[in-house]
């Protein structure tokens, strides 16, 4: 870990920090992105110490008050490890109090979106500035990878041109949650939309087949930061949102399972035997990961009313006019 990625006084323990945890086998990535918002945190109110006070900490936790429960939570998290670190060699550190966890379905309910608003979403990404540069098609076609497939970001920006298999129409996922990997196979429309982006990216350095697959404007991986930020751009752009928390990147993932099950009950299909298809799509260990996704909308109650009615009327009805009429 480069002291560079942070630049707070605190730069050099916040990475022997980190350090330590990858030593032990974690990996670490989600919260070393937590503690660069800690960091900017810190440049930001001009600190110059090494020791955090309750007064920095509580200043901190504050700036979060905008965030879901959880959010604010992992945040916070992430800050404790760190004073706990520092504790071991200032016995005057502050350590806050762990923040309970709240439930996430009790405390947030994901945005899902509707069709037109993806589809203004990636009108609005397809014309993003500097014109002519490759920010546009890489923003419209992650955009559109992540509602098709409803692969997870870090999941999406960690792939390399070689894990895109054109003719098989797959992906493969080398490094996803718990360091599991996993192919995805995507449909025609979204390998001939993938294949229109490589075209143009491999005409851009680095264009090797262990080369990011999304490029930044410099040429680099592209990372969560840049694609959030500009994803907030476009909510505002194209007016998408509700109230309470704000619409999240992540809830393409929600609406990716959500969309996917409303197709399956229009088709008639068995949503129970399916159920450990999506599980598998999306990378879980079984399907009580994959029913945290699964959030009761008006579209689904409208079709899961639709089909109880409809076998009430086949089998339950039915069944019993014939036993009254026998007994008759």
């Amino acid at each position: 870990m480069k002291e560079t990625s942070f630049k707070s006084s605190l730069a050099r323990l916040i990475c022997r920090l980190i350090e330590l945890r990858q030593i032990t086998g974690s990996d670490y990535h989600g919260q070393t992105l937590l503690l660069r918002y800690f960091d900017r945190f810190l440049v930001e109110q001009k600190f110059t110490g090494i020791r955090l006070t309750r007064e920095i900490i509580e200043a901190y936790d504050k700036t979060l008050s905008h965030l879901a429960p959880r959010g604010r939570a992992n945040r916070m998290c992430v800050v404790r490890q760190l004073c706990e670190y520092l504790s071991r060699s200032d016995p005057l550190a502050f350590v806050p109090e762990p923040l309970r966890t709240p439930s996430s379905r009790a405390t947030f309910a994901p945005y899902i979106y509707r069709q037109d608003e993806v589809r203004a979403l990636l009108i609005a990404s397809a014309s993003l500035a500097p014109q002519g540069s490759l920010r546009g098609p890489t923003m419209q076609t992650l955009l559109g990878l992540l509602y098709s497939t409803g692969i997870r970001i870090s999941e999406a920006t960690g792939l390399n041109l070689a894990d895109f298999y054109q003719d098989e129409k797959r992906l493969f996922i080398a490094k996803g949650k718990f360091r599991k990997a996993r192919w995805v196979p995507i449909s025609p429309s979204t390998t001939v939309a993938l294949s229109w982006y490589v075209d143009r990216r491999r005409k851009m350095k680095p264009n090797l087949a262990d080369s990011p697959l999304f490029l930044n404007l410099r040429h680099r991986r592209l990372h969560y930061c840049t694609v959030n930020h500009c994803f907030h751009d476009l909510l505002d752009h194209c007016d998408i949102g509700h109230t309470g928390c704000r619409p999240r990147l992540h809830d393409l993932r929600h609406t990716f399972a959500i969309h996917r099950l409303l197709g399956w009950y229009r088709d008639g299909d068995d949503i129970n035997a399916r159920l450990a298809w999506l599980a598998t799509y999306m990378g879980h260990v079984d399907i009580h990961s994959t029913q945290v996704y699964l959030h009761p909308t008006a579209e689904l109650l409208e079709q899961v009313n639709d089909r109880f009615h409809r076998h009430y009327l086949q089998h339950i009805h039915l069944q019993g006019t014939t036993t009254y009429g026998a007994i008759s």
